[in-house]
């Protein structure tokens, strides 16, 4: 079913290894289905992080869309979206036509 986030798939093991560096925390201490709040993660780190991944990814994340994102796996799920969206490899510039 397509847009399913798992450990396995390597977008969501970046976001994962992005959100441990930025937080100075341990990779096992992030887990997708961690919520911010128990991360402790607050809104000042939410930017950091959204910064981090969208030179990462080379994506633009929408200020709305931040607002709304209060987990790992919204995290990774509005990444994924936002890939998916270019239609580009990660790291690569989007085509042209």
């Amino acid at each position: 079913m397509g847009a399913e986030s798992t450990i396995d798939d390597e977008l969501t093991r970046r976001v994962l290894r992005i959100i441990a560096e930025t937080q100075r925390k341990e990779l096992s201490q992030v887990r997708i289905d961690s919520s911010f709040e128990e991360l402790g993660i607050d809104s000042m780190d939410g930017v950091n992080i959204v910064f981090a991944l969208e030179n990462e990814f080379n994506i633009n994340v929408p200020d709305e869309e931040v607002k709304n994102i209060r987990s790992v796996r919204d995290m990774v799920e509005g990444v994924r979206k936002l890939v998916e969206q270019d239609g580009a490899p990660s790291g690569a510039a989007p085509a042209v036509s």
